[in-house]
């Protein structure tokens, strides 16, 4: 096996890896509420979630993947380049997962990643092969980074308006409720935490694939930028066995360190964030799952009471989003140096 096709492997391996990472962050998000209400065992919660994951993105198309895997242009610099980038962007974003793992904070993956990529680009082809997106941004068109960064950063702030007006018009419409409104918040969350996994498998996973196909098409196996039957496969599949693991610190960040969650919490949130990462799916722009759905949790608990909500725990995990893609851009432009002066 050739050098080209070592790093190529590697690639693939260091895509599923990072799925893999990507999964039990996102895993432990999308289930902490449930589990924190007690609606629903952990067991159950995340076979539930890991379903609906897995089937997503053999379902809801690749627009996301087309996003990613557009805005570094590799087509005029040789393969090991190209590979380099690639495989140093991964380790960025795996690194930052696995770190704030450790540390019990909720990280976006996908800022990781994107950061990642940024940051071995301008090492390995410089400023001027990376899509900013600028120009379409002056005609009122959204592409590359801009439209990167429009979805990781509104999404969040897009969750916690709609998880505070949520929870505000249900409070309204339950302010009568009887007991027997337990049983129906019991069964709509295994509706929401459904959707929530479904959502999460559409947008995500389509991350990793947007990588391998990048690296398929520099390394002159597909002609065109495409995405094989396989690459969803492999995917999914690791994306899913990430879920299925899940990161017990971070549901205990989320579940138990912001404010004491209730039922009804659980499924505004839930509800809330899936219909945003369901809605950035459909217009092709990457989102992130921990933060709509942090976003969500904290929108909801203000709109009930404020003064419940654990502020300082919340600016933590914040200022860690942040962090997230400037450390990434770092690691993403150390990691490329490394890789380049070891492979050339």
């Amino acid at each position: 096996m050739d050098l080209t096709s070592a790093l190529l492997v590697l690639v693939v391996i260091m895509v599923a890896l990072f799925d893999f990472t990507n999964g039990f962050h996102d895993a432990a998000d999308m289930v902490a509420t449930a589990i924190a209400s007690r609606a629903m065992s952990p067991g159950i919660a995340i076979a539930l979630l890991t379903f609906f994951t897995f089937i997503a993105p053999f379902t809801v198309g690749l627009a996301v993947a087309d996003t990613i895997g557009t805005f570094v242009q590799i087509d005029n610099v040789s393969v090991v380049v190209g590979e380099s980038l690639v495989i140093a962007a991964l380790a960025a974003a795996v690194t930052y997962n696995i770190v704030t793992w450790q540390l019990g904070y909720p990280s976006s993956s996908s800022n990781s990643l994107a950061g990642g990529l940024v940051g071995a680009g301008l090492y390995a082809v410089g400023a001027a092969q990376i899509n900013w997106g600028v120009t379409a941004l002056q005609a009122g068109e959204l592409q590359g980074i801009a439209k990167v960064v429009t979805g990781l950063f509104a999404s969040p702030l897009l969750g916690f308006l709609l998880g505070f007006l949520l929870m505000k018009v249900l409070m309204r419409l339950l302010s009568r409720a009887t007991i027997q409104m337990e049983r129906v918040f019991v069964v709509s969350q295994y509706v929401s935490v459904a959707w929530l996994g479904f959502s999460h498998g559409g947008n995500d996973a389509q991350k990793g694939m947007a990588v391998i196909a990048m690296m398929l098409l520099a390394s002159g196996v597909t002609p065109s930028f495409t995405v094989p039957d396989w690459v969803i496969v492999l995917c999914a599949s690791s994306i899913t066995a990430g879920t299925v693991f899940g990161g017990w610190s971070i549901i205990k960040t989320l579940g138990f360190g912001l404010f004491r969650v209730r039922l009804i919490h659980s499924v505004a949130s839930q509800i809330n964030a899936a219909l945003v990462n369901s809605v950035a799916t459909l217009f092709g722009a990457p989102t992130s799952t921990t933060q709509v759905v942090t976003a969500s949790l904290l929108g909801v608990g203000a709109a009930e009471r404020p003064g419940h909500v654990r502020w300082k725990t919340a600016l933590g995990i914040v200022g860690g989003w942040f962090l997230n893609v400037p450390v990434s851009i770092l690691l993403g432009y150390v990691y490329c140096y490394l890789c380049l002066e070891l492979w050339q």
